[in-house]
């Protein structure tokens, strides 16, 4: 039953993809508001799909924490859930992403036209110099900018090497980090087809205020802030943290 639900959303955000992949690239000519307005009805088509044939909910904790002014997230990368459901929760974004997510036929397109910041993993620096300049270009716009830290998706319990690239952002940009943990991947599984109902927490935490700090100072209260999150979200998880706690 699950594999044939998953089938059947899988097909559908297919079929609703396709015309907004045209959509959106035609509407290059637009300024990016009108862009936005686009996907933004192909975002709530994919949530809809999400609630009504996956069954999947979400929850937000600690909206207040969100600041006035547009700011750097990083956040838990576990399933693809988030890529989309980030910018619900958040005011307008764009995402840092491998660049071979462009070249997906009409998903890709949509990306490209939204003007996402695509870097070359193999090329490390130069990835660095994209994210630091048009980092700021997006800020400066009004656009939050969203970062995977561990750069790939990650399975729940574990966690990866935290890159310093949104810290050296915040650092030069000056925009706020705002530390995102999710349990999107207790559902949504990198290594299943199958998808699971349930309620996704999405928790946001405190902003970090780059003044003063150097980047590996903010990487480290980010990566600290998320993991401890993380722990609490997802208990079962974290076997030994669980008995490191005193009785």
């Amino acid at each position: 039953m699950a594999a044939l639900r998953t089938s059947f959303f899988m097909l559908l955000v297919g079929l609703w993809t396709i015309p907004f992949g045209v959509l959106v690239t035609l509407a290059i000519i637009f300024p990016m508001p009108t862009r936005y307005r686009i996907i933004a009805h192909w975002r709530n088509g994919f949530m809809a799909l999400c609630r009504y044939v996956l069954g999947i909910r979400y929850r937000v904790l600690g909206r207040e924490n969100m600041p006035a002014e547009p700011a750097v997230v990083m956040a838990k990368h576990q399933s693809a859930w988030e890529t989309v459901g980030l910018q619900e929760v958040f005011p307008p974004l764009v995402f840092v992403l491998k660049k071979e997510l462009l070249r997906v036929p009409f998903f890709g397109w949509g990306l490209a036209a939204m003007k996402m910041i695509s870097i070359d993993r193999a090329a490390a620096k130069d990835a660095l110099k994209q994210v630091f300049d048009q980092g700021r270009e997006r800020l400066s716009a009004g656009y939050w900018v969203v970062i995977f830290p561990e750069g790939t998706r990650v399975a729940p319990g574990e966690t990866a090497r935290y890159k310093p690239g949104g810290a050296h952002l915040a650092v030069r940009s000056g925009a706020k980090i705002v530390p995102v943990a999710h349990n999107a991947g207790e559902f949504w599984r990198k290594d299943r087809f199958t998808i699971a109902p349930g309620l996704i927490t999405v928790s946001i935490g405190p902003p970090i205020d780059p003044t003063g700090k150097t980047a590996a100072k903010i990487n480290t209260l980010a990566a600290a802030w998320i993991e401890a999150e993380m722990q609490r979200l997802s208990p079962h998880r974290y076997p030994a943290a669980a008995d490191a706690v005193p009785a």
